[in-house]
């Protein structure tokens, strides 16, 4: 029998990169998955990848920064399989500037998505875990939330930010039996990491290492929770 089979995951930015490892990774151990992320065509290719591999899911096409699209994204998982058991906040935008030169707008769309979303997310999907006394939200965080960087203050400060959330719902929901964990990666290779003959990409993470990890959170014991969790490449691609 496969890990998961009978639950129902929804996961955000689902289209490419760490989101779609997720995505495959869960329905791989028979999880029917929600996939939620703005690109459409990405996304349907991630379907398809589902379902060559026998597994179930639901495209459901979004812009996180709506909340209209965050309750439509939940209502439709809700009406397909009747139950939510595990939330994968992935979503995740941001870009470099200084603080000087950096746009509010951007700010704001960060934090929208970053932080904003997962609360949200976490906020509509909570009743039925907590009425089935189970269930997990993993936030899919960054180092960035351990020690701020120059040029990236609104990203930094919103991975921060989901931290302390993350540690605040877990204090909330641990009597329901319900996990709540933070995963912070280093440098994964993705294409939001732009090509730079500063890193070697060879030595940098994979989608798959954080897929794992959340996996590892998923199948832990339930007399225990992970609730902050950091993965580093082992070998520094720096150069």
């Amino acid at each position: 029998m496969k890990a998961f089979a009978g639950k129902v995951a929804i996961v955000t930015g689902a289209s490419r990169g760490i989101g779609r490892a997720i995505a495959l990774e869960l329905a791989g151990a028979g999880c029917a998955v929600a996939l939620a992320a703005r690109g459409e065509a990405r996304l349907r290719a991630v379907a398809d990848e589902v379902d060559k591999q026998g597994g179930e899911c639901l495209m459901v096409p979004a812009d996180l920064s709506r909340d209209a699209d965050m309750h439509r994204l939940v209502a439709a998982t809700l009406q397909r399989w009747g139950t939510v058991d595990y939330l994968i906040n992935n979503a995740g935008w941001g870009k470099k500037a200084p603080i000087l030169k950096g746009s509010v707008d951007d700010w704001d769309q960060t934090f929208q998505v970053n932080l904003r979303a997962p609360m949200v997310l976490a906020k509509l999907v909570l009743p039925t875990m907590m009425a089935k006394n189970g269930g997990a939200i993993v936030n899919i965080g960054s180092i960035s939330a351990k020690a701020g960087q120059a040029n990236v203050a609104a990203y930094s400060a919103s991975k921060f930010g989901l931290l302390g959330f993350t540690e605040s719902l877990f204090e909330e929901v641990r009597e329901y039996g319900i996990k709540v964990c933070a995963i912070h990666p280093g440098y994964v290779d993705t294409p939001l990491i732009p090509q730079s003959a500063k890193l070697d990409r060879q030595k940098m993470l994979r989608p798959d290492d954080v897929a794992r990890a959340v996996v590892f959170v998923l199948s832990s014991s339930p007399t225990c929770c992970p609730v902050e969790i950091t993965i580093r490449p082992q070998r520094s691609p720096s150069l």
